[in-house]
């Protein structure tokens, strides 16, 4: 009998809520909304800069794309796929670029993640909690999905020495500085940004294997370890830390950042044709 209750409170919960627009809120669907402009405006930065190069957009890979990718790194690799249809769709795309050799390199994969409306509901004066006694909301595990597809994008650039996985956080559940937010009626909410409760930066830090955050760190990293050399390759995070909202041109100048990095990492495989823009005068630096 207490899980028919349950499953009825989730049901009509899910009804009032209209179903999946209930799950991703309006202020989450604008920020996945902002990355997909700011990748497409980083695009469009790069073919101007580097005119020589083709650039190209996609909004998605396929789970079979990266288990071809695997199988050139090792044939046992990649074997497993049930859905053939199956994909991954970062919220601001994957954006690459194609080499001396016809093969198209990945530059820049962009996702948002916005979690927790705590600062939003302080100010406006809505209280929170089964009997809508609360300041704060516990936070949830919304995230699962940003880990699946880092390490789906891992999967697929195994083969590379860079990672250029950026993740945007915006929302208190992603603070890392204690703030305070007033009321209507005046009265000032701490929401602390190291509450087990309200946080939850640590459960995506995994994917940068406890480096710091806001920081490119596309280049993958290679550590020794007694007689072992092993790769990491970590997304780079960045939150802004106190609850602000990220606008477009933050996000263009980060994801410009890390893709350039990948382009100087590609260098090599790049050769002939940075050369030729060189040679005409044609080639941004």
């Amino acid at each position: 009998m207490a899980d028919k209750g349950q499953s009825k409170r989730l049901t009509d919960q899910h009804k009032k809520s209209h179903g999946v627009e209930g799950i991703f809120d309006e202020a989450a669907k604008a920020h996945d909304t902002l990355v997909r402009k700011a990748s497409l405006s980083a695009l469009k930065n790069l073919r101007t800069d580097f005119p020589t190069l083709k650039f190209r957009f996609r909004p998605s890979i396929t789970k079979a794309e990266i288990n071809i990718a695997l199988q050139k790194v090792d044939k046992e690799l990649g074997q497993t796929l049930f859905l053939e249809e199956s994909s991954i769709k970062p919220d601001g795309g994957i954006l690459e670029t194609l080499d001396d050799y016809g093969n198209w390199r990945t530059v820049l994969v962009s996702e948002a993640k916005h979690q927790g409306k705590d600062i939003e509901n302080i100010r406006k004066g809505i209280l929170v909690g089964k009997n809508n006694d609360q300041d704060l909301m516990a936070a949830g595990n919304a995230i699962e999905r940003s880990h699946k597809n880092i390490s789906e994008i891992a999967n697929y650039m195994l083969s590379e020495s860079y990672f250029p996985y950026v993740l945007f956080l915006e929302g208190s559940n992603f603070l890392t500085q204690t703030i305070t937010v007033q009321r209507p009626d005046r009265r000032k909410v701490v929401l602390n940004y190291n509450s087990g409760t309200l946080n939850r930066i640590d459960r995506l830090t995994a994917a940068n294997y406890g480096m710091p955050i806001n920081k490119n760190l596309c280049k993958n990293k290679f550590v020794q370890h007694r007689d072992k050399t092993i790769m990491l390759q970590a997304a780079s995070i960045y939150t802004q830390g106190s609850g602000k909202s990220w606008n477009k041109q933050e996000m263009i100048e980060i994801m410009l950042e890390i893709a350039k990095t990948s382009l100087q990492v590609l260098g090599s495989d790049l050769f002939i044709q940075i050369t030729e823009g060189r040679k005409y005068g044609t080639q941004g630096k």
